[in-house]
């Protein structure tokens, strides 16, 4: 299998292997390719495979830390999907809206129905302005409620 033309990379101080393991145990199809130690023989460079995405993760130090500008996003099939890799994440982490969590290291997730794409097209403004109102009103969004705001129904409580 050939390298990847484009890897991201993500910065951590001193949990590299540590992060990749925990993203790792989130997906099935998910591996960790290869660590390579730094001149004190602690991890330096972990490189990981979520899915089809391979990512290199850097213990850099202290000197520069996540933050909302870049995210990662993970296309949910089922509500139950959803709702496990949501509580995962948040552990240690922090919530915030539509979405989108901070997990424990500071990286951010938006965790989104792979549904959500079909409920926004159409080409009825009124439709998608539902769901865009829904999604904003969530915080861990919520499969029926979307599709309730889609299809113009009394939005569940």
């Amino acid at each position: 299998m050939s390298r990847p033309k484009v890897i991201p990379c993500l910065w951590f101080d001193g949990k590299a292997e540590e992060a990749a393991r925990f993203y790792v145990s989130l997906f099935e199809d998910a591996e960790i390719l290869g660590v390579t130690p730094g001149p004190d023989g602690s991890p330096l460079v972990v490189e990981f495979r979520l899915g089809e995405t391979t990512f290199t993760a850097l213990n850099g130090g202290p000197h520069f830390t996540f933050n909302e500008a870049v995210s990662l996003s993970i296309n949910c099939d089922s509500q139950e999907e959803l709702d496990v890799l949501w509580e995962t994440l948040c552990e240690g982490g922090s919530e915030s809206q539509c979405g989108w969590l901070k997990d424990r290291y500071g990286l951010s997730w938006q965790v989104v129905p792979s549904v959500l794409p079909d409920l926004l097209k159409g080409g009825d403004p009124a439709r998608a302005a539902r769901v865009m109102g829904a999604v904003m009103s969530m915080i861990k969004l919520d499969i029926a409620r979307l599709r309730a705001a889609a299809d113009g129904e009394e939005e569940a409580a």
